[in-house]
Formats: C-alpha cells, structure tokens, sequence
C-alpha cells in the first residue's frame, strides 16, 4: 500500500467524527411566540431523531403590529442567540418574521439551510392546486406583505391568489376555542369571499390556525387545506438530507425551548400547540 495512503487515514477519520458532530447538531426554530410549536410538533413527528431548539419572542409578540425595522432587528436578535447554540438549520416558523425578515435571515445565516413556512405553504399549495385558484388566511401583516403571492408566482405567475386577513382566529384558538360556535362564525365570515372566489386549495398562513382544521374542513369540505406546519417540517427533512446533516443517530433527541418571558398561560397554550408536555423551558431575554 502506498505510503502517502496511510498518511491521509487520520484525516478520514477526522472528517467523519466531524461530520457526526455537524449532524447531531440542533435545529433552529423560531417564532414571535408561541404559535411556531405547532411546527416544532410536525418537526418532531417527521424528523424523529433530531435534536430542537426553540425561541419564543414572548415579551415582545404580537410582531404583526411593529414596523419592519423593528420586526428585522428582533429577529436577528433570536437568529445571533440560536447561532450561538451551535444550531445546523434554521427554520422561520413565523410567517410574520418570514414575509419581512426571511431575506435577512437568509443573510445572516450565510450557506446554513433556511427554511420558511411561506415558501414551504408556497410550494406545497401549487402542488396541491388543480384550478390554480388559492386562498390564503392570515395576519394582517402577512396579508399585507403580499409574500404568499410572490412566492407562489415565482413558481407559476398564472396562478390566482385570494388573500383574507383573519386576524380574530390568533385569539381564538388561544383561548382553546377550537370548536366553539364563535370561533365556527368567525372562520366562516373570513371564508366566505374565498368560497366566492371558487378557490380549490387553502393556505392557513398562521401558525396558529392548524389548530382549526377539523372545524375548517367542516366549513369547507371540499377545500384542500395546506398546513405549512407539516409542508414546512417535510421541506426541512428534505433540505437537511441534500446537505448530509441528517441526525441518523439513534438516540432520544434532545429538545429545548427558550421563551423571552413566561406568561401566565404560557403553558397552558404552548401544551396545546405542542400536543406535548413543555419541559426545558429556559427564559431568555435579548436585545
């Protein structure tokens, strides 16, 4: 065997340890609050093996209201804290922060997998569409932005968007009204103009609204519904496997989540989100 061969052995094994160490490395989630735990939940369900890290901006939610100045800075305030922990993805679980800040993100995070659950809704609602016609419900502020239309006609200009700010549903679902008459009144005043509009498929572009499928399907039977929560946990499983940095590891995953302040409900809320019980919950102040 050729001396120079035996040579480069060590640095093999380098490599390997290496990329072991880069795969075991956490994902980073983020939200302006608690809403972004419905899609840690869909991550947890895909991506069984992955470690998690988590931030709520608690203190300082809603992000809806605030300029983009403000909505830029807060978020790269939470991306610099998750960099420090030695994150390997980052996931926007926030359509506010994605629609306003994901260019940003995207900067910041340099050649670091970004995943946005607008892009994600995105891509899976044009799949999903036979009539290219497409609802979106959302904040005020993502509406505003008008960022599910361009990402959608970045794919196919053709396509008809119909966009409905539904502001009233956030509250709603967390105050755990998901089946209450109210709240069926309420998403079938939001619905009626995208009914109108004979739209096939439906974007629910807030983190929160996965929580209201059951009682959406019931509005809306015949509507195909696209959680950017699942869309969003599938496109990072495929991200994370282009770039090698699957965790095949087997071993119990480690999940951690950091809130910048702990309301009183804030458990309450973030179990229903989660589906889960919240345990490792750290407060973490910024800026």
């Amino acid at each position: 065997m050729p001396h120079g061969f035996r040579q480069k052995q060590p640095a093999l094994s380098i490599d390997i340890r290496t990329m072991n160490a880069n795969n075991s490395k956490p994902i980073g989630v983020f939200d302006s609050g608690v809403g972004g735990l419905t899609v840690v939940r869909a991550l947890m369900e895909r991506l069984p093996n992955e470690n998690i890290v988590y931030f709520g901006d608690t203190a300082r939610v809603p992000y809806g209201v605030k300029s983009r100045n403000t909505i830029e800075d807060f978020s790269l305030q939470i991306v610099d804290f998750l960099l420090q922990n030695q994150v390997k993805a980052l996931v926007i679980a926030c359509n506010t922060i994605a629609a306003v800040a994901g260019a940003k993100v995207q900067q910041m995070a340099g050649n670091m997998p970004v995943l946005s659950v607008i892009e994600a809704g995105a891509q899976a609602a044009l799949a999903t569409t036979r009539n290219n016609h497409i609802g979106v419900i959302a904040t005020n502020t993502t509406v505003n932005s008008n960022a599910y239309a361009r990402a959608i006609h970045a794919h196919n200009p053709d396509t008809r968007i119909l966009s409905q700010a539904a502001p009233l549903l956030v509250p709603l679902v967390e105050e755990g009204w998901l089946d209450h008459e109210v709240t069926r009144l309420t998403v079938r005043e939001y619905l009626k103009p995208l009914l109108a509009d004979k739209i096939d498929t439906l974007i629910l572009g807030c983190t929160h609204y996965p929580l209201l499928k059951p009682l959406i399907r019931q509005e809306a039977p015949h509507i195909e519904l696209v959680d950017s929560s699942t869309t969003t946990a599938e496109a990072t499983a495929q991200a994370l496997a282009a770039a090698q940095l699957l965790n095949t590891q087997p071993c119990t995953p480690d999940y951690r989540f950091y809130v910048s302040d702990i309301p009183l409900r804030f458990q309450t809320i973030g179990e229903r989100f989660l589906g889960r019980s919240l345990e490792q919950i750290e407060m973490m102040r910024l800026g």
